[in-house]
């Protein structure tokens, strides 16, 4: 079986390496795919994102995932089963802040019918509360690889209860002047600086975005910048080197381009961000 790993440890440290370690030894024999370690180090959203856009693409497995700035308090560490049309991953375990909860709904096709909270070793006492990844969630996630029940691991809670974060915002509408517009949220700056907004292909065609010509951007800050101008396009090729454009990306959400140039350095945006395109 294989574990799909996902974490903000970086990979300067040694803490990839001993969570690798230690999930290879409770389960010989074990694959483990590395998602990536260079979630931003805290940034439990940005973890959330990146699990969504992987998790279509995974196989049969445990996602074990941890971005866990409440390590060592009160919070829960989690099982999480699902139950795939597929040939999708079956268990997401990581802690219970919102991490998991997208991603694992995406993959079940439906709400999270069943969850539980792993309970601790007590052998581990003696090193502390601040490695989670190495105490709690790699031994889950090696279990489950073995076959073990998640009742054997852990309590069932309600569903419900589960930490939930907001969805990105996505709002349609018309600027003074008439023209339409929508107002969408940057999720994320990719390792090029394409910009992807939380607005799908599906927002664009309900807002009636149109595929070709011109779009107006604006971006929303305390002191707002001035307009830009990008095209529309299906391709990075289109782009004469340096011009903005905006297109659908591998994710199925809008995104603003550039051509051979990150956008975002473009145009001084970060995730979190507003963007406002209009035509």
């Amino acid at each position: 079986m294989t574990v799909f790993f996902l974490s903000d440890y970086g990979t300067e440290d040694e803490f990839v390496g001993v969570v690798h370690a230690v999930l290879t030894a409770a389960s010989p024999g074990l694959t483990i795919i590395d998602l990536t370690h260079h979630v931003p180090a805290f940034d439990v959203r940005a973890g959330s994102h990146t699990l969504v856009r992987a998790s279509p693409h995974l196989g049969p497995g445990v996602v074990l995932a941890v971005v866990d700035p409440g390590v060592g308090s009160a919070r829960r560490g989690l099982c999480v089963p699902v139950a795939p049309p597929g040939n999708g991953p079956t268990f997401f375990v990581g802690p219970d802040n919102g991490l998991l909860i997208a991603a694992a709904e995406q993959v079940g096709e439906a709400p999270i019918a069943r969850a539980y909270e792993l309970r601790r070793n007590a052998d581990v006492a003696d090193r502390g509360r601040s490695f989670d990844g190495r105490d709690l969630f790699a031994p889950a996630a090696a279990a489950l690889c073995g076959g073990v029940a998640p009742g054997e691991l852990a309590d069932p809670i309600d569903p419900l209860s589960l930490v939930r974060l907001p969805g990105g915002v996505v709002e349609q509408g018309r600027r003074s002047d008439g023209r339409r517009c929508v107002r969408a949220e940057v999720l994320w700056i990719d390792h090029f600086g394409n910009i992807q907004l939380a607005a799908t292909a599906v927002d664009a065609q309900m807002a009636e975005l149109p595929r070709t010509g011109t779009v107006d951007i604006d971006i929303d800050v305390p002191d707002p910048l001035p307009g830009r101008i990008v095209r529309r396009v299906e391709t990075f090729a289109e782009l004469e080197p340096g011009e903005l454009g905006l297109l659908i990306d591998a994710n199925g959400h809008l995104a603003v381009v550039a051509g051979q140039a990150p956008a975002a350095r473009v145009l001084t945006v970060v995730a979190g961000q507003m963007m406002v395109l209009t035509w």
